[in-house]
């Protein structure tokens, strides 16, 4: 592992010892829901300044959702547009957890990026947050040019649950001729295969755990669900699927399901690339000023999608 999260993960643990730990679900949802951003916004407090936002309205799959939109400096107008859905679960996260995030990919892709503010679980179960994600990429394509961008180079992005949104909105919208998307930026997404991966087995934290996995998906209420195929992406009809950049990192759970998925997207015939960090954990795109090598990282997931939204 990186020496910088090692060197975290290990105060963490010495600030823990003793200590049982809350198993998920036990504490407060609102709770659980502040610490995490508090967590992320205390590990990214150095978001890149050229970058103009503005607050808007989409429409998703129960209607208006709260959105921010990022412009770089000197980005044209029209520009290509990420629609992107951050990470937490489906449970946690919103706009401010991933405000870095998101202003770093606008800026050294030279690109407008929407974030979403989709309903989150267990408030509003599956498949609320993938309503959302299809619909509010539609809105997009529709109001191109109340927002700036370019409809021949729309992308859907995500991390972590916000991956596995931004590819079900692409399954979507594959045979929709008139919103033709340009890329998918898939970061360690969760892709729920129908048997358990060796990571998902092997991986025990340190960020995402077996038991925050299962507590996730019991919030989401997925399981059993008829339109389940959505969620679950090794079960889709890829033809026609947009070209995708899948990362994965080496401690996580989900590296195993973001690779095979890369795959199968290639094996229907799409243009395919996975990366993977090895020494990076879970999450870490939103932890940037614990290591040097999320710099790096972001570097290169830029240059990806700068590249093909060119």
């Amino acid at each position: 592992m990186d020496l910088a999260f090692r060197a975290l993960f290990e105060a963490q643990a010495r600030a823990g010892a003793g200590e049982p730990r809350p198993p998920p679900g036990s504490l407060p949802l609102a709770t659980v829901r502040a610490g995490y951003r508090a967590q992320r916004l205390g590990q990214d407090c150095h978001p890149p300044l050229g970058v103009q936002t503005h607050s808007l309205k989409v429409l998703g799959g129960g209607g208006e959702l709260d959105a921010r939109l990022y412009v770089p400096r000197g980005a044209p107008t029209p520009s290509p547009l990420l629609v992107y859905f951050h990470g937490g679960g489906f449970v946690l996260g919103d706009l401010d957890t991933h405000d870095g995030h998101c202003r770093r990919l606008a800026e050294g892709a030279s690109c407008r990026v929407l974030s979403v503010d989709y309903r989150l679980a267990p408030e509003h179960s599956f498949p609320a947050a993938h309503d959302d994600a299809v619909q509010a990429t539609i809105w997009c394509f529709d109001h191109a040019d109340e927002i700036g961008a370019d409809r021949s180079r729309i992308a859907v992005g995500g991390d972590s649950a916000g991956g596995n949104l931004a590819a079900s909105a692409a399954i979507s919208l594959a045979k929709d001729p008139d919103r033709r998307l340009a890329f998918q930026l898939l970061l360690y997404p969760v892709a729920w295969p129908s048997r358990s991966t060796r990571s998902r087995r092997q991986q025990e934290g340190p960020v995402l755990t077996r038991a925050g996995l299962a507590w996730f998906e019991r919030c989401l209420r997925l399981r059993g669900h008829r339109h389940v195929r959505r969620a679950r992406l090794e079960r889709a009809d890829l033809t026609g699927a947009a070209p995708a950049l899948v990362v994965t990192a080496g401690f996580d759970p989900l590296k195993d399901e973001g690779r095979d998925y890369a795959a199968q997207l290639a094996a229907a015939g799409a243009s395919a690339e996975h990366i993977e960090f090895a020494e990076l954990p879970h999450d870490f795109y939103v932890m940037p000023d614990v290591s040097p090598a999320v710099e790096h990282a972001v570097a290169r997931t830029v240059e990806r999608l700068k590249d093909h939204l060119a």
